[in-house]
């Protein structure tokens, strides 16, 4: 499977070459009056919802338009009608899932507090990437503009208007969208390297642990042997992770604004 760096959307296709009228029609199908008559064997949703289970079972590469369309019961010419390529599968897959997150709208009830507002969409985004950790798998830098996207600018930019100064509501909602993302991209492809090599993170540090012992050098690294040797490097990896996302969020939240 390509990668990331060998192409721009990381899942084998060049967001450069997407077609807009390909996929937007198929990202914002369900604002289409549904159609009347016999009812189709198979829809543009079941074909994405069984794409998303395999992913999230075997990771992209289990997604092949051959293989999916095995899983479906229905020939590979028969995928292409629904989905035209690989490329646009993917990206409503990703719009999917974000969806998925069910962030509040306008009318929906949501926490009172503007910084609980904020922290419901950074829970429910790391708890996607979580549960979905082949989103780590694409880049989306250039994401598929569908319902999901378009949810989670609208709800962040309704948290942070109402403690952002008026000219920094944007910038402050997009700091805050790339802090979360950044964190809740580490969770996944943290899963998918244990996944991969059969190691929790702490167990690959056990591992490496007489580095200490026999190449750590404490003149060169004083600052660092301060700190262990005041008690300061008693959590693992993971929860080192977890206390500097919390901490790193607080200071963007204390800077939009203390109260």
């Amino acid at each position: 499977m390509a990668t990331v760096q060998e192409h721009p959307r990381g899942h084998g296709g060049d967001v450069l070459q997407r077609d807009p009228d390909r996929i937007l029609p198929l990202l914002w199908r369900r604002t289409k009056p549904a159609r009347t008559g016999r009812p189709p064997k198979l829809t543009v949703d079941a074909v994405v919802t069984a794409a998303i289970r395999l992913a999230d079972e075997g990771g992209l590469e289990a997604t092949s338009m051959a293989r999916l369309a095995d899983d479906l019961g229905v020939g590979t010419m028969t995928l292409y009608s629904y989905v035209p390529s690989h490329d646009e599968l993917v990206d409503l897959m990703i719009d999917g899932v974000l969806l998925g997150r069910e962030l509040p709208g306008p009318d929906d009830p949501r926490p009172t507090h503007w910084r609980d507002q904020v922290m419901l969409y950074a829970d429910r985004t790391r708890a996607v990437y979580a549960a979905h950790p082949w989103l780590a798998q694409v880049s989306q830098i250039r994401p598929p503009i569908g319902p999901g996207m378009l949810a989670e600018r609208e709800y962040v930019l309704s948290c942070v208007a109402r403690a952002a100064r008026p000219e920094q509501v944007n910038t402050a909602a997009v700091t805050i969208q790339m802090f979360v993302t950044a964190a809740a991209r580490g969770v996944a492809e943290n899963e998918l390297v244990r996944r991969a090599s059969g190691q929790s993170t702490d167990e690959w540090w056990l591992h490496r642990a007489r580095l200490w012992e026999d190449w750590f050098d404490v003149e060169r690294h004083p600052t660092m042997t301060g700190l262990w040797n005041a008690g300061k490097f008693t959590d693992g990896p993971d929860e080192q992770a977890d206390a500097a996302y919390a901490y790193g969020l607080g200071l963007i939240l204390d800077g939009i604004s203390p109260a």
